[in-house]
């Protein structure tokens, strides 16, 4: 297997998914499992939890937040050359209900537009029935060494 450093995006990826390389760290704090990947698409797996809630008892915004600004960024990830990095500019979200606590979720990320400089993605997070609870685009710098 070849060093994650010189993999490119969808190989990276598709490590991960297989389980071959660990997940980010993030996934520590908000479980978010990668499913599937393809060229400009990723599939995640998440679930809120006790650990994810606001002072009012309900799932933190910032639960779907990580999330869409994670399937977004791995849409990105997955058409980018080996050594070529990314970062969010700006992620904008509009939160359609809430987010169940305890309940398995898919979130997906699908490239719109890719160039030299930057990649814009949409992300959604959806219940098994396709209900949407999160909808998200982003904006990503691209970043060559």
């Amino acid at each position: 297997m070849k060093h994650p450093k010189d993999m490119n995006g969808l190989e990276f990826l598709t490590a991960m998914c297989e389980g071959r390389i660990p997940t980010a760290s993030i996934s520590e704090t908000i479980p978010m499992q990668p499913l599937e990947v393809a060229e400009g698409y990723i599939k995640f797996g998440v679930q809120a939890d006790h650990r994810h809630l606001n002072p009012l008892g309900g799932v933190h915004g910032g639960f779907a937040a990580t999330v869409l600004d994670s399937v977004t960024g791995c849409a990105i990830h997955t058409l980018l050359e080996a050594g070529v990095g990314y970062g969010t500019i700006d992620l904008n979200v509009k939160m359609c209900r809430p987010i169940p606590q305890n309940q398995k979720l898919i979130a997906t990320g699908n490239m719109i537009n890719l160039s030299k400089n930057l990649g814009i993605s949409e992300g959604k997070i959806v219940d098994t029935e396709g209900k949407l609870y999160a909808y998200a685009t982003a904006t990503c710098m691209i970043i060559r060494s």
